[in-house]
């Protein structure tokens, strides 16, 4: 068939195997009277899947000279071969008619391929009204390889940027979208809230001379005015440890002359018990590590001040096993699982804030679901303007912005998240100013002492598995 007449018509017909040979005879007749007439530049017959049932498929397509002819023969031929197809085997066929039109960018066209090639559903265009896959098989240039990959981000109307824009300058009108049913014009909000926290981790922790340094020259030997800074930095991190370590001393030797003192009778039990809880108080009771930094030793304290629980899984010769391993490459790798541990504790501290905000509302006959989603999309704007700020950071110094201008433009980012917190409540749950401000307050708290308890769970999970 030539490709350069207008759209075709296409007949679908499902035949019982007893009747194949005869309904052949009978198409082949049918296709003879349609070449004759004066709109069909030509026909043609193919063969089909069948059907659930076994029934044999069969393809009769008649290529138009324009949209009137089809007109004309909906108006004449296409009856007339419906009524014949009924009185001829009744039952024992079924057909269905559809109108199509190439699109020339395909690289299988419908006349090839009537159904779609992902999930099998009979296509009415280019794109499957099922799954939504493109009628097409493969890609025929790299310029269409890198569109198929890059495509949301280099179209301005795409998903990608409907979403970031109004994310960004426009707070709650995404959450208020979606729980109004505006969705498929936007990212998902899980898959938005994971693209952009992968983005800000990638940016903010990934150091390529670190992580990729095989790509760069090892940095050059150190001036001797370098070592010799170095060198009296190490002397100054020594003299502070052999201060503490002293202090340390001269409190054990005071609780042992108040005991000695105790045992001999001089002082009395209870002003010896206020002098040992004296020395306690000017001691820091939270657990500790401390490292000397000449040989490494490390000891630690106030292992008896922690929770029972925590004190069965953290003894303390697992602590100090601990405090070695961290001592042997200063905190590296310790740094490393913390970072490991941030995004999960991000999403621990998802369903907590979602709880927070379903106690400030319980009239707003809201889901959990849904106050989730608030905080979904709110800690995805976050993820958002941090990456921004640190883009930005790193730029204003490749482009020598004057200080000054970065600082203001930094500092305004950073106001800009409680606010947009404040208008994001405002827009979601629609109340005035005095009680959105009151529950604001009550939110922050909570948030500060969510992720405080959420980080404080990333280090000792970091602490367990060093």
């Amino acid at each position: 068939m030539t490709s350069a007449a207008g759209p075709l018509y296409e007949y679908t017909f499902h035949v019982e195997r007893e009747v194949l040979p005869e309904f052949e005879r009978w198409l082949e007749a049918r296709v003879d009277d349609a070449r004759r007439e004066r709109g069909v530049v030509d026909a043609r017959t193919f063969e089909s899947p069948d059907d659930d049932s076994g029934r044999a498929g069969r393809v009769c397509q008649l290529r138009c000279r324009d949209d009137q002819a089809i007109d004309e023969l909906l108006d004449d031929l296409l009856p007339a071969i419906e009524a014949s197809a009924a009185e001829e085997f009744g039952e024992a066929i079924s057909a269905f008619g559809r109108t199509l039109r190439e699109d020339p960018d395909q690289d299988i066209s419908l006349v090839e391929s009537p159904n779609c090639l992902n999930c099998g559903t009979r296509l009415t265009g280019q794109y499957c009204g099922s799954c939504g896959q493109r009628a097409r098989s493969r890609l025929i240039s790299l310029w269409q390889l890198l569109s198929e990959a890059f495509g949301d981000l280099l179209e301005f109307d795409s998903r990608l940027w409907r979403t970031l824009i109004p994310l960004l300058i426009r707070p709650g009108r995404l959450t208020r979208d979606y729980l109004e049913g505006r969705r498929a014009r936007y990212m998902p909000p899980f898959r938005m809230y994971l693209v952009l926290s992968v983005i800000f981790f990638v940016v903010a922790f990934f150091d390529p001379k670190d992580d990729l340094s095989l790509l760069f020259e090892p940095e050059p030997p150190p001036t001797p005015e370098e070592a010799a800074e170095a060198e009296r930095e190490a002397d100054e991190a020594t003299e502070e440890a052999e201060e503490a370590e002293e202090a340390e001393e001269a409190e054990e030797d005071a609780r042992e002359t108040i005991e000695e003192l105790r045992d001999q009778g001089i002082i009395a039990g209870e002003d010896a018990a206020e002098a040992v809880a004296a020395l306690d108080d000017e001691s820091d009771g939270d657990f500790n590590f401390k490292i000397d930094p000449e040989t490494g030793e490390c000891t630690s304290s106030g292992h008896d001040e922690m929770p029972e629980w925590l004190q069965r899984r953290l003894t303390k010769e697992r602590l100090e096993e601990i405090c070695e391993r961290v001592g042997a490459d200063d905190g590296k790798t310790l740094g490393n699982l913390v970072l490991d541990n941030i995004p999960v504790a991000l999403i621990v501290l998802l369903p907590i804030m979602a709880l927070v905000l379903k106690i400030l509302y319980p009239l707003s006959r809201r889901y959990f679901v849904e106050h989730l989603l608030f905080f979904v999309h709110f800690h995805a704007f976050f993820f958002l303007i941090l990456t921004l700020q640190i883009l930005f950071a790193r730029l204003a110094d490749l482009l020598w912005v004057p200080e000054p201008v970065s600082i203001l433009v930094l500092v305004a980012a950073s106001f800009y998240i409680p606010v947009y917190l404040y208008k994001a409540m405002r827009s979601v749950y629609g109340q005035g100013h005095f009680f959105t401000f009151t529950k604001y307050v009550a939110l922050a708290v909570a948030y500060l002492i969510g992720a405080t308890a959420t980080m404080m769970g990333a280090l000792l999970f970091a602490l367990v598995s060093v």
